[in-house]
């Protein structure tokens, strides 16, 4: 029996664990403000919030429910859109919409007053900058973003005074949220739920890769839910090592105090991955384990030296090499009944050097042409250790082996960045498909590898000496 609060109300169902909370929101509970839109998690127009119990609180994040599996939201506050509505007015998110003109057809408003409403919920410093982010994962055919992005400015200024001490009731208050929420915290923590509990043969994360793929087809699957397993989730430093558990999300890494503190430019790379609601969800393993060429978090774990554990249904682990667990176009080396457990690396630190450059038809919310990353560290002007990727140019993420030999007790330099971008080359082996042709993958190779150095060594190497 799956538990959770849908709105205002407590929900108890024995629907298929695979059924999407959309679908259910939609057919079973005549919610029909959720729409459906591409199913894929691309449009946002599906956008609900989700309050889970965190260290004693309850926090909110904005998601996609055509990805996100039933058992994902087990004890915990759903919101749809109906679930914001005040008694006869608007709320904040829904007025500035009006003041601005933000809707035409309507079909994309509710996903975008989920998001608004979501940072109200989750902002602590609010910024127009900020408020327009949390609406990346929404999409509108009709108005062209401007007199969206003017709402969202509008909720960001009204926010400024938001209590930091006492923040629901101010929310409350102020007309952002309908007075019920104040409850629903208690009421989360008086629900008699047990851990969702699975052992299925495929393993499922946050769902925005397997419910992608395979939709139409969950029903004859086996699924073990793996999102909210507490021996799966979390971050850990043991000194310089990050130790990632394997159902953490990118939201997760980009809120980070220790990563964000260590790694320059940390949130800038992590917010080039899809959008907000996809981060929210989306599961680092998932993403490994996906195998795509050009997985985003995977080509950043390459260029960390990430180290994976897998361990099967004995509980029997072994460790392996980020960099040989792809065995061939999503092939592994990994046995069928183990799943990645953890995945470990180390900070840049001590004179090493990170960087991850991304080229996509959007800025957000979309996959790579190609994208690329690199950690170098050097004694003075000498490359002592180094260690870059880049995706899109194979049938596996590529770890660029024959480039970082070649690097390594090299001088930075124009000449020798020059030699190795011609290795580079010969370990490049992009395809013509929808996303460019083969010249121009291996120019954009050239051009972020180039890129890489322009950005951390600005001193040594600049634009104009190395085009």
């Amino acid at each position: 029996m799956i538990q959770f609060i849908l709105n205002n109300q407590l929900i108890k169902t024995d629907k298929p664990a695979h059924t999407t909370l959309l679908d259910f929101v939609r057919y079973d509970e005549n919610l029909r403000g959720t729409k459906i839109g591409c199913r894929e998690g691309d449009c946002g127009a599906c956008t609900v919030l989700i309050g889970t119990m965190k260290d004693g609180k309850l926090e909110y994040m904005s998601a996609t429910s055509c990805l996100t599996p039933l058992p994902n939201i087990h004890g915990k506050h759903v919101v749809t859109v109906e679930g914001l509505n005040l008694p006869n007015k608007l709320n904040q998110a829904q007025q500035a919409m009006v003041d601005c003109s933000g809707t035409q057809c309507g079909f994309c408003t509710p996903g975008f007053v989920n998001s608004m409403c979501g940072y109200a919920l989750t902002c602590v410093e609010p910024t127009v900058e900020s408020a327009i982010s949390a609406i990346d994962g929404n999409i509108c055919r009709c108005t062209g973003y401007k007199t969206i992005e003017r709402a969202s400015a509008q909720l960001a200024n009204k926010l400024v005074s938001k209590d930091k001490s006492n923040p629901m009731d101010w929310l409350v208050a102020n007309e952002f949220v309908p007075d019920y929420f104040l409850d629903i915290e208690e009421r989360i923590k008086s629900i008699k739920t047990e851990t969702y509990n699975s052992n299925g043969v495929t393993p499922i994360g946050g769902g925005t890769d397997l419910y992608v793929q395979k939709h139409d087809d969950l029903h004859e699957y086996d699924l073990d839910y793996l999102f909210d397993k507490s021996e799966l989730n979390g971050i850990s430093f043991d000194g310089n090592t990050c130790i990632l558990k394997s159902a953490t999300t990118v939201t997760d890494l980009m809120e980070n105090k220790r990563l964000l503190e260590t790694i320059p430019n940390w949130y800038k790379h992590l917010k080039l991955l899809s959008s907000t609601p996809i981060r929210n969800i989306a599961t680092i393993a998932g993403n490994i384990a996906n195998g795509s060429p050009i997985g985003d978090f995977t080509i950043i774990l390459l260029a960390m030296k990430a180290e994976l554990t897998l361990t099967n249904k004995d509980n029997v682990s072994r460790k392996l090499m980020l960099k040989d667990f792809y065995t061939g176009y999503k092939t592994f080396d990994k046995k069928a009944d183990e799943i990645i457990t953890e995945i470990a690396f180390e900070l840049p630190v001590n004179g090493t050097k990170f960087n991850f450059e991304k080229v996509c038809k959007r800025q957000y919310l979309d996959i790579a042409s190609v994208n690329s990353a690199i950690s170098v560290t050097t004694n003075g002007n000498t490359i002592t250790e180094v260690h870059a990727s880049m995706g899109g140019v194979g049938p596996i993420p590529k770890y660029l082996a024959k480039t970082v030999a070649f690097l390594t007790n090299k001088s930075i330099s124009v000449s020798v960045i020059k030699e190795a971008e011609q290795i580079l080359q010969s370990e490049l082996s992009p395809i013509s498909d929808a996303r460019g042709t083969e010249a121009y993958k291996r120019l954009l190779g050239r051009q972020l590898f180039f890129g890489h150095f322009i950005e951390l060594f600005p001193e040594t190497i600049k634009m104009e000496d190395l085009l």
